[in-house]
Formats: structure tokens, sequence, C-alpha cells
């Protein structure tokens, strides 16, 4: 019998259960706005919602490997803006084939993220510091190669379709959802994988846990952090890519309050802020929590300042039930 308590215990403070909650005040947004507006619970209105995901849970998948690292990364949507524009450079700019400006913009936030890693392992500064560092860094250089103005993409269609096109549609009449949603549900495969089945997944956890012992079990910290770091740029530099696509163009102003968004979703999918523990799967939700909360109360007429107020208070409200089940 006592077991059994135990066990029960075990359940309702395990990640599952934190998904599962997570999940739960998904499906209550998604009822009470249903039930508040005949205009929330169309389809238009849901692919809305998924397409507004698409990118922040990009990002989000990012900071979720840092944040579980026991880190923090502020950079995360100037980034997105410099591999955009990165993008940009190479296929309006300079004529390059579309492949070839994707993997210069994924080269880019891979890139900055390697930068702040090692600033962080091996030069010994902070993670906020380091990464507010290039916070600056990333939005003054997008400004400066861009000239201080849009780069579109008009002359290559196809790159919009990357984002914007629906294979499923082509397939299934009717059912136009973004390819930008597919590369999310793609991205999260792929990132869950690499959390929970492969050896970066595996420090992960252990530097959050406890950096020391692991420093101590004969783990080279230094190279496995900067490996978190360079992966969340590898997200960035996707984020970047399907934000340009979507948009039709690389906006150099844009991407400031991305790294909110994208650290909102993943506390408020379950991840804790002292690191160690967190999964894929509470962040896609926490992401699709922040999207519908926002599309919502827009559809309410609810001022974009309340949003934000209400936005912040949930993140507050996830934290402090973190606090309270470590206690527990």
């Amino acid at each position: 019998m006592q077991n059994e308590s135990k066990a029960s215990k075990n359940l309702l403070h395990s990640d599952a259960m934190q998904q599962i909650m997570a999940f739960g005040a998904l499906i209550v947004l998604l009822i009470g706005f249903s039930i508040a507006s005949p205009y929330f619970r169309t389809f238009d209105n849901f692919v809305g919602i998924l397409l507004a995901t698409a990118v922040n849970g990009v990002l989000a998948l990012g900071a979720t490997f840092v944040i579980i690292n026991g880190g923090i990364d502020l950079s995360v949507g100037t980034v997105m803006t410099l591999s955009a524009v990165m993008s940009g450079v190479f296929i309006t700019n300079l004529g390059l084939p579309i492949p070839v400006g994707i993997i210069g913009g994924l080269l880019t936030g891979t890139l900055a993220g390697f930068i702040t890693g090692n600033m962080i392992s091996r030069m010994k500064i902070p993670p906020f510091i380091a990464t507010l560092g290039m916070l600056y860094i990333a939005k003054g250089l997008s400004l400066v190669i861009s000239d201080l103005r849009p780069i579109y993409f008009n002359d290559t269609p196809m790159f919009r379709q990357m984002a914007m096109g629906s294979v499923l549609g082509d397939i299934i009449p009717g059912l136009r959802v973004p390819n930008a949603v597919l590369i999310l549900f793609g991205a999260a495969l792929v990132a869950h994988i690499i959390l929970t089945r492969t050896i970066l997944g595996r420090y992960t956890f252990a530097l959050g846990s406890n950096e020391e012992a692991t420093r101590l079990s004969g783990v080279n910290v230094a190279v496995w952090k900067t490996a978190v770091y360079t992966l969340a740029g590898f997200f960035s530099g996707l984020g970047g890519v399907l934000m340009a696509a979507r948009l039709n163009s690389a906006q150099p102003a844009l991407g400031a309050g991305y790294e909110l968004d994208a650290i909102a979703a993943v506390v408020i999918g379950g991840t804790s802020l002292s690191g160690g523990e967190g999964s894929i799967l509470g962040t896609i939700i926490g992401a699709f929590i922040i999207s519908t909360l926002t599309n919502g109360l827009r559809i309410l007429s609810v001022p974009q300042e309340w949003q934000i107020v209400v936005t912040g208070a949930i993140v507050i409200l996830a934290v402090y039930l973190d606090i309270l089940r470590r206690r527990r």
C-alpha cells in the first residue's frame, strides 16, 4: 500500500503529469474561446493558430535544450533575424540558388550559437550576459548587412512556397495546412530524438542537474555545453528561414521579443528554469498555448497591451507551480 502511494506521488510530479496538465490547459483554452466566439472555431482560424506557432515553436525547441542545460538564451530572436537577412543576401542580392540561401541561413544561426556557447563554456561569461551581448551583435549586423532595408524575395516565389505552400493540400484537397507547420512538427520530432536518444541529450540533462558532478565523472563540460548552444543556434537559423519565407522578405528590424515568447513556451510546457527537467512535447504544447491565447484574446477584441499582461501572468504562474512541485 505504501509503495502504491509513493508510485502515485512520483507520477504526479513526473514530466508526464506536467505535459498532461499543460495539454489540459490548452484544451480548456480551445473550448473556452470556441464558446466565446464562433469565429474562433473556424478551420481558417485554427490554421492561423498553427501558422503563428510555427516560428515561435521552432525557436522554443532550441531554448528547451538551453534551459534544460541550466542556461538561458536571450539572443534567439535577433539571431533569427540575422539568419533571415543572410538568406536574403544569398538568394536575392547574390542571386544564388534557393537551397544555398537556406543553408546560409541555417549556418548563420549555427555559427552564432557556436560563438555564444564558447563564450559561456570557455570564457566563463555568464549565460545572461553572453546571450545579451549576442542579441545586440546580431541585431546590429542585421541592420548593417541589410543597409536598414528589407530584402524581398519577389523574384524567387518558390522560396515563399517552402513555408506557405501546402503539400497536404495537394494530396488531400481542402486540407490547406501550410508547410511551415509540417516543418515545425518535423523539427520537433528530430529535437525529441536528440534529447531522448542521443548522448547530447543525456549530457544536456546531466549538466542541468549537476554540472560539477558531471565534470567530476570525466565529461568534457565545455564541449557539450557549446554543442547545446550550437544546436539552439541551428533552430534559430531554421526559424529565420521560416520567417523570411512566410513574410516573403527579410525584415532587419524584426526579432526583438521573440526570445521572450520562446522562453515562455518552454516554461509553460513544464521545463524547469533550474535545469535538468523538460521535454520537447511540453514545449510544443506551451507554444500552442501562447498562440491560442493570443489569437483568442485578439478575436475577443482584448487590447494588445492586456494580451501581454495575461501572457506574463501565465508565465509567472507556470514558474510558481514548478517551484511548488520541487518543494513537495
